[in-house]
């Protein structure tokens, strides 16, 4: 009778500490730090179209290596912000504008001898916009003699209904500044001239119209981010979506943090990648920038949960917490989850580590590489662990069963393999 009377009792504890949770100061602190990585991006995205301005006005290797270091800077806050997309309709239908992954590159500019002329998937796999003014589309011709943003964004951008055609974003810039990684699993990154930009000694052949490409596309992302910036600020479109419900703006804290950890990061660019041990299954493959694209989303994961954010400029936001209140209302809970998630950001700050003194991620990629594979890996399990724990989140906040996006590499790995 005891026992039975400790654990209603429990159950009842339980439920008036999840009716009283500080759930509006969960909800402003996730808002907020939304808000500001936005901002970081923004910013960090309009450095970048300097750079990328006075790079094709005057392209030496110097200007292209500055303005390659602009877009690496470009990806840190970015990256942070990738936790907000799952659960957040207005971002996550608004994301594949600006980070969409795998692209066919051969649909914006000359790719090598041995990428191939055809693809049974993509008609367009080599229709290559930067050398030809006409485009056919959908059996239909299109001009393209001048670049614009509305060509990109609502022409050519997933053409035909395939989402490896990818003309705009951080990956189409990537290309366009570092050109195609045809090292496969051996050291280097891709290696384009800045020849490809002069006026007079232009290589790769229509250097004004890939400059023009360059600032257009550019021009997109800065758009782009203007706009989600503005969906995060007061009585924007996210903002009034997460006040309408809280219990709904909560679970979307918890389905972000879960679905980036497991389906997205741990599978789809991680698992599949190594299965396959495919270096253009790496997520920033042109500059060879994975390690600390997938290091920035953990980062991204730990600040919803701490409910802090550092700035690029050094300030700190911060706000009530998940770690505190889970704390609270299950002392074993809170630590599980913490210990989780400090073994998945030390396993990603390992193998970034090895990214930056060893190797790069796509030879780490290789199959002829154990202690390589063995470092992916361990990121993995350390991801699905700290998944494996977000799931215990929902129950401690007195919500609904959230659930998080899966992934065939991780779910049914045998069908990576039909």
């Amino acid at each position: 009778m005891l026992r039975i009377f400790s654990i209603i009792l429990f159950m009842m504890s339980t439920a008036v500490q999840s009716d009283n949770l500080p759930k509006k100061e969960l909800v402003e602190t996730y808002i907020s730090i939304a808000k500001a990585g936005y901002e970081d991006s923004l910013a960090t995205a309009r450095a970048l179209e300097s750079a990328v301005v006075a790079f094709t006005d005057n392209p030496t290797e110097h200007s292209l290596a500055v303005v390659k270091a602009a877009w690496l800077a470009a990806r840190i806050p970015y990256q942070q912000t990738e936790v907000f997309r799952f659960g957040n309709p207005v971002v996550d239908n608004w994301e594949g504008r600006v980070n969409a992954w795998p692209l066919d590159e051969g649909l914006i500019d000359y790719v090598a001898a041995g990428y191939g002329d055809q693809s049974e998937a993509n008609p367009l796999y080599t229709v290559n916009v930067i050398a030809n003014s006409e485009l056919v589309l959908n059996g239909k011709k299109v001009s393209a003699k001048n670049i614009t943003t509305k060509l990109l964004a609502d022409t050519i951008h997933e053409a035909e209904g395939v989402e490896a055609n990818v003309a705009t974003g951080y990956h189409a810039i990537e290309f366009l500044l570092w050109g195609q990684d045809l090292n496969g699993n051996q050291a280097g990154q891709g290696n384009r001239p800045h020849t490809d930009y002069l006026k007079s000694g232009c290589t790769g052949g229509n250097c004004e119209r890939r400059a023009q490409y360059l600032r257009v596309v550019t021009q997109l992302l800065v758009e782009d981010l203007e706009e989600m910036v503005g969906n995060w600020q007061e009585g924007g479109v996210a903002v009034k979506y997460l006040r309408a419900d809280t219990d709904r703006a909560i679970s979307a804290m918890i389905m972000g943090m879960g679905s980036l950890s497991y389906g997205e990061l741990a599978g789809e660019r991680m698992q599949l990648g190594l299965f396959l041990n495919d270096p253009e299954e790496e997520h920033d493959c042109f500059a060879d920038n994975t390690h600390n694209s997938h290091y920035f989303d953990q980062i991204g994961i730990s600040n919803v949960y701490f409910g802090t954010y550092r700035r690029i400029d050094g300030s700190v936001v911060k706000g009530t917490s998940l770690a505190e209140t889970v704390q609270k209302i299950d002392g074993k809970l809170g630590r599980d989850v913490e210990a989780s998630m400090n073994g998945a950001t030390a396993a990603l700050a390992m193998m970034r580590a090895r990214a930056e003194s060893v190797e790069a991620y796509d030879q780490m990629l290789s199959k002829d590489n154990p202690a390589g594979n063995a470092m992916i890996q361990a990121g993995v399990q350390a991801l699905v662990k700290q998944a494996r724990a977000f799931e215990k989140l929902d129950v401690a906040m007195g919500l609904k069963e959230v659930s998080f996006e899966g992934s065939d590499s991780l779910d049914n790995p045998e069908e990576v393999f039909k």
